[in-house]
Order: structure tokens, then sequence, then C-alpha cells
């Protein structure tokens, strides 16, 4: 066997069955990763709000279709209907029942509407601006259209009169107003709050808060036999995807703000 000569270059790829090389193809490459670096860095946030917000939304949406679908068959949640009432029934005396007539008052439709004006006035005066107004009647607007074009459209009636307490109420059932309301403006509330807060403890307890309000104005409508247990849980799981809708288009506005000043300082 003779040996290769020195100096003889080294074999070409395709000779090996190899193929060499393609710049073209990692330079396109390259370029496709540098314009989807430059388009998503100015929008991240955007993106990442936006996922954020809808997600949830579209998720609580379904679970209130669920709540419906149930409601219709009469089946699953809804048949906690009936042991919810029983319940409620059976915990009842006077002064309770007075009890938490005077707190469910406060969600109704002259009780809310106060709470809510005061603390969007308050709001709005300490931070000189008019965006706690601005989302505050968005949201309002928003949780009273689906109030009563639920109750227009599904015309459920409410538990019988023997088993609530007055005084009594005469509208559809499907969805409880009071539940959804409740969400929605002490849901709202707390995120304007929250904005200018900045402890995290201080956060979790004012989120914690509204929270704890919102499902106490829910029970007390089962309690008072006002409302079916699915009306409660339906208005709930509205009154959060609303609320995420409304909190999302806030945020989105903010960052998009936020990137233009960001813009025009570096211009």
């Amino acid at each position: 066997m003779t040996d290769s000569p020195e100096g003889t270059p080294p074999s070409d790829p395709r000779d090996q069955g190899g193929r060499p090389p393609r710049p073209g193809t990692r330079a396109w490459a390259a370029s496709l990763l540098h314009r989807l670096a430059q388009w998503t860095s100015p929008h991240a946030a955007l993106l990442i709000t936006l996922a954020l917000g809808l997600i949830p939304a579209m998720l609580l949406t379904l679970g209130s279709a669920e709540v419906y679908e149930a409601v219709a068959e009469s089946e699953g949640v809804a048949l906690l209907d009936e042991p919810a009432l029983d319940a409620a029934l059976a915990v009842r005396s006077p002064w309770t029942d007075a009890a938490v007539t005077a707190f469910t008052n406060l969600a109704g439709t002259v009780g809310m509407p106060i709470l809510a004006g005061t603390a969007t006035l308050v709001l709005a005066w300490r931070w000189k601006s008019w965006t706690p107004v601005l989302l505050m009647v968005s949201a309002a607007a928003g949780s009273l259209l689906m109030t009563v074009a639920g109750k227009d459209l599904i015309g459920r009636t409410r538990p019988p009169l023997l088993d609530a307490v007055p005084p009594y109420e005469y509208s559809a059932s499907f969805p409880s107003g009071h539940s959804l309301n409740s969400v929605v403006i002490a849901g709202m509330v707390a995120y304007l709050i929250i904005l200018r807060l900045q402890a995290r403890r201080a956060k979790l307890l004012t989120a914690a808060a509204a929270a704890a309000f919102a499902v106490a104005v829910g029970l007390s409508r089962v309690y008072l036999g006002h409302h079916w247990l699915t009306d409660v849980l339906v208005a709930w799981t509205l009154g959060l995807a609303w609320l995420a809708v409304v909190i999302t288009v806030h945020r989105l506005l903010h960052s998009r703000r936020a990137a233009a000043q960001g813009i025009d300082a570096g211009g």
C-alpha cells in the first residue's frame, strides 16, 4: 500500500457521502430568529399580559357555560341547589336573618352604587386621575349588562317564596345580580388599590378582603332563599371573567403607553 503524498488536500465531504454546509440556510435561520427577537422584545409585555388575562377569562366563561348546561339539564352541580337551600333553612334564626339581610343589601341596587361611587371618587381624588372612574364605569356597565341579559334570556324561577326571607324578590333568578356585581365592583376596587401598594402582604390582604366580601354576598343570597346555589356560582364565574377582561385591557393600554414613552425618550 502506498502512502498519500504529503500536502494532499483533505477529501471532499461529498466523496464520503456527506453534504457540505449550506451557509445560506444558516444565514436565513439566523436572520429569521433576529427578526423574531426584534418583533417580540417590544411586544413581549403585551403578549404576556394578553395571555395572562384572556386565558383565565376564557376558562371562566367555559365554566359559566358548564354551570348553565347543568341547570338546563338538571344534573351535575345543579343537583346541589336543593341541598344548599335545605342547609340554609336548617341554620336560620330571626337575628341571623336580620343580620344577613342588612349585609346583602350592601350589594343591592342602592348599597352597591353608593359603595362603588364613594370608593371610586376617593381613589380618583388620591390619584389625581380619571382612570379609576373610567375603569369602574366600564366594569360596572358590563356587570349590569350581563345581569340583565342573563335574567331575560334564561328566565329561571327563584326558590319558592315559602323558603325565602322577606323582603321577597320577583325578578328572574339566573344569574345572581348581587353576586355578580359584588365580584366585579369589589374586584375592581381591590385592583385599583393594589396598583398603588408596594408591600406584597398588603396586596394579598386587599385581594383576600375583596374575595371574602364577594363570597359572603353570594352565600347570603343562598341563605336568604333569594337564589339557587348555581345562580351564585355562575355569577362568580361571569364576574371574574369580565373583571379579567377589563383589567387586561387596562394593562395592555398601560404597557403600550409605557413602551411609547420609552421609544420617545430613546429617540
